[in-house]
Protein backbone atom coordinates (compact mmCIF):
# COMPACT_ATOMS: atom_id res chain seq x y z
CA UNK A 1 0.00 0.00 0.00
CA UNK A 2 1.16 3.52 -0.82
CA UNK A 3 0.15 6.03 1.86
CA UNK A 4 0.10 9.84 1.80
CA UNK A 5 0.74 11.00 5.38
CA UNK A 6 -0.43 14.48 6.30
CA UNK A 7 2.41 15.93 8.36
CA UNK A 8 1.83 18.80 10.74
CA UNK A 9 5.54 19.01 11.59
CA UNK A 10 8.78 17.05 11.76
CA UNK A 11 8.62 15.77 15.35
CA UNK A 12 5.01 14.57 15.03
CA UNK A 13 5.99 12.66 11.88
CA UNK A 14 8.68 10.53 13.50
CA UNK A 15 6.57 7.77 15.03
CA UNK A 16 3.85 7.57 12.33
CA UNK A 17 6.49 7.27 9.61
CA UNK A 18 8.29 4.57 11.57
CA UNK A 19 5.10 2.57 12.13
CA UNK A 20 3.93 2.83 8.52
CA UNK A 21 7.31 1.70 7.25
CA UNK A 22 7.38 -1.17 9.78
CA UNK A 23 4.15 -2.40 8.21
CA UNK A 24 6.00 -2.63 4.89
CA UNK A 25 4.03 0.19 3.28
CA UNK A 26 5.38 2.91 1.03
CA UNK A 27 4.85 6.40 2.43
CA UNK A 28 5.17 10.01 1.31
CA UNK A 29 4.55 13.06 3.44
CA UNK A 30 2.26 15.97 2.74
CA UNK A 31 2.85 19.30 4.48
CA UNK A 32 -0.32 21.35 4.31
CA UNK A 33 -0.86 23.51 7.38
CA UNK A 34 -2.50 26.87 6.65
CA UNK A 35 -3.51 27.12 10.30
CA UNK A 36 0.02 27.70 11.62
CA UNK A 37 0.76 31.28 12.68
CA UNK A 38 2.68 33.51 12.74
CA UNK A 39 4.51 33.22 9.45
CA UNK A 40 7.89 32.61 11.11
CA UNK A 41 6.40 29.63 12.97
CA UNK A 42 4.94 28.29 9.72
CA UNK A 43 8.37 28.52 8.08
CA UNK A 44 10.16 26.88 11.03
CA UNK A 45 7.78 23.92 10.98
CA UNK A 46 8.00 23.58 7.23
CA UNK A 47 11.81 23.63 7.27
CA UNK A 48 12.01 21.17 10.19
CA UNK A 49 9.63 18.75 8.47
CA UNK A 50 11.45 19.05 5.15
CA UNK A 51 14.84 18.43 6.78
CA UNK A 52 13.58 15.37 8.65
CA UNK A 53 11.92 13.80 5.62
CA UNK A 54 15.08 14.39 3.59
CA UNK A 55 17.22 12.89 6.38
CA UNK A 56 15.23 9.63 6.37
CA UNK A 57 14.77 9.54 2.59
CA UNK A 58 10.98 9.89 2.48
CA UNK A 59 9.43 12.19 -0.16
CA UNK A 60 7.57 15.22 1.19
CA UNK A 61 5.06 17.17 -0.89
CA UNK A 62 4.93 20.73 0.42
CA UNK A 63 2.11 23.23 0.06
CA UNK A 64 3.96 26.47 0.71
CA UNK A 65 0.95 28.78 0.62
CA UNK A 66 0.53 30.65 3.88
CA UNK A 67 -3.14 30.60 4.83
CA UNK A 68 -3.61 33.35 7.41
CA UNK A 69 -6.48 35.20 5.73
CA UNK A 70 -8.53 32.12 4.80
CA UNK A 71 -8.04 30.55 8.23
CA UNK A 72 -9.06 33.68 10.12
CA UNK A 73 -12.09 34.31 7.91
CA UNK A 74 -13.27 30.78 8.70
CA UNK A 75 -12.80 30.84 12.47
CA UNK A 76 -13.30 34.41 13.70
CA UNK A 77 -16.48 34.53 15.81
CA UNK A 78 -16.48 30.73 15.67
CA UNK A 79 -13.43 30.02 17.82
CA UNK A 80 -14.95 27.08 19.69
CA UNK A 81 -15.17 25.17 16.40
CA UNK A 82 -11.77 26.21 15.10
CA UNK A 83 -10.19 22.79 15.62
CA UNK A 84 -12.98 21.08 13.68
CA UNK A 85 -12.49 23.55 10.83
CA UNK A 86 -8.73 23.05 10.97
CA UNK A 87 -8.99 19.25 10.85
CA UNK A 88 -11.46 19.38 7.99
CA UNK A 89 -9.44 21.88 5.95
CA UNK A 90 -6.16 20.01 6.19
CA UNK A 91 -7.51 16.48 5.93
CA UNK A 92 -9.88 17.23 3.05
CA UNK A 93 -6.94 18.58 1.09
CA UNK A 94 -4.86 15.52 2.03
CA UNK A 95 -7.55 13.08 0.89
CA UNK A 96 -7.97 15.02 -2.38
CA UNK A 97 -4.22 15.05 -2.99
CA UNK A 98 -3.90 11.34 -2.22
CA UNK A 99 -6.71 10.47 -4.64
CA UNK A 100 -5.41 12.79 -7.38
CA UNK A 101 -1.84 11.53 -7.13
CA UNK A 102 -2.74 7.83 -7.15
CA UNK A 103 -2.04 6.93 -3.53
CA UNK A 104 -3.89 3.92 -2.13
CA UNK A 105 -4.52 5.54 1.22
CA UNK A 106 -3.98 8.58 3.42
CA UNK A 107 -3.36 9.17 7.11
CA UNK A 108 -2.30 11.99 9.40
CA UNK A 109 0.18 12.79 12.13
CA UNK A 110 -2.69 14.42 14.00
CA UNK A 111 -3.38 10.87 15.23
CA UNK A 112 -0.05 11.04 17.07
CA UNK A 113 -0.93 14.01 19.28
CA UNK A 114 -2.49 13.39 22.64
CA UNK A 115 -3.82 16.96 22.47
CA UNK A 116 -6.04 16.46 19.41
CA UNK A 117 -9.58 15.09 19.29
CA UNK A 118 -8.70 11.61 18.13
CA UNK A 119 -12.28 10.39 17.64
CA UNK A 120 -13.26 13.45 15.61
CA UNK A 121 -10.20 13.04 13.38
CA UNK A 122 -10.91 9.33 12.89
CA UNK A 123 -14.58 9.93 12.00
CA UNK A 124 -13.71 12.76 9.63
CA UNK A 125 -11.06 10.69 7.85
CA UNK A 126 -13.46 7.78 7.41
CA UNK A 127 -15.96 10.13 5.71
CA UNK A 128 -13.28 11.74 3.56
CA UNK A 129 -12.02 8.33 2.46
CA UNK A 130 -15.52 7.40 1.34
CA UNK A 131 -16.06 10.75 -0.40
CA UNK A 132 -12.79 10.46 -2.34
CA UNK A 133 -12.93 6.71 -3.00
CA UNK A 134 -9.66 6.11 -1.21
CA UNK A 135 -8.66 4.17 1.89
CA UNK A 136 -7.92 5.76 5.24
CA UNK A 137 -5.01 4.16 7.07
CA UNK A 138 -5.79 4.25 10.76
CA UNK A 139 -3.44 3.64 13.60
CA UNK A 140 -3.42 5.15 17.06
CA UNK A 141 0.04 6.69 16.90
CA UNK A 142 -0.21 8.14 20.42
CA UNK A 143 1.55 5.00 21.69
CA UNK A 144 4.78 6.47 20.34
CA UNK A 145 4.35 9.90 21.96
CA UNK A 146 7.38 9.79 24.26
CA UNK A 147 9.54 7.81 21.85
CA UNK A 148 9.19 10.50 19.17
CA UNK A 149 9.82 13.28 21.68
CA UNK A 150 13.04 11.57 22.75
CA UNK A 151 14.16 11.07 19.13
CA UNK A 152 13.33 14.66 18.17
CA UNK A 153 15.41 15.91 21.11
CA UNK A 154 18.32 13.64 20.18
CA UNK A 155 18.16 15.02 16.62
CA UNK A 156 17.90 18.57 17.98
CA UNK A 157 14.81 19.16 15.86
CA UNK A 158 12.73 22.28 16.23
CA UNK A 159 9.82 21.33 18.49
CA UNK A 160 6.94 23.77 18.49
CA UNK A 161 5.44 24.80 21.82
CA UNK A 162 1.79 25.05 20.69
CA UNK A 163 -0.59 23.44 18.20
CA UNK A 164 -0.30 26.07 15.52
CA UNK A 165 -3.02 28.70 15.30
CA UNK A 166 -2.94 32.07 17.00
CA UNK A 167 -5.63 30.90 19.42
CA UNK A 168 -3.57 27.92 20.55
CA UNK A 169 -0.57 30.21 20.90
CA UNK A 170 -2.56 32.41 23.26
CA UNK A 171 -3.79 29.38 25.21
CA UNK A 172 -0.17 28.24 25.59
CA UNK A 173 1.34 31.52 26.77
CA UNK A 174 -1.43 33.69 28.27
CA UNK A 175 -1.97 32.50 31.84
CA UNK A 176 -4.87 34.92 32.40
CA UNK A 177 -6.63 33.59 29.30
CA UNK A 178 -6.12 29.97 30.44
CA UNK A 179 -7.65 30.83 33.83
CA UNK A 180 -10.63 32.51 32.14
CA UNK A 181 -11.44 29.52 29.92
CA UNK A 182 -10.27 26.96 32.49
Amino acid sequence: MNILLHSCCGPCSIYPLKRIQQQGFSVSGYFYNPNVHPYKEFRRRLVAADEYFQKIGVPLIIERKYGLVQFLRAVVNNEKKRCSYCYRERLEKTAEKAAEDGFDSFSTTLLYSKYQNHQEIYSLCEKLAENHSILFYYEDFRKGWQEAIDISRELEMYRQPYCGCIYSEQERYDKNYRKAIG
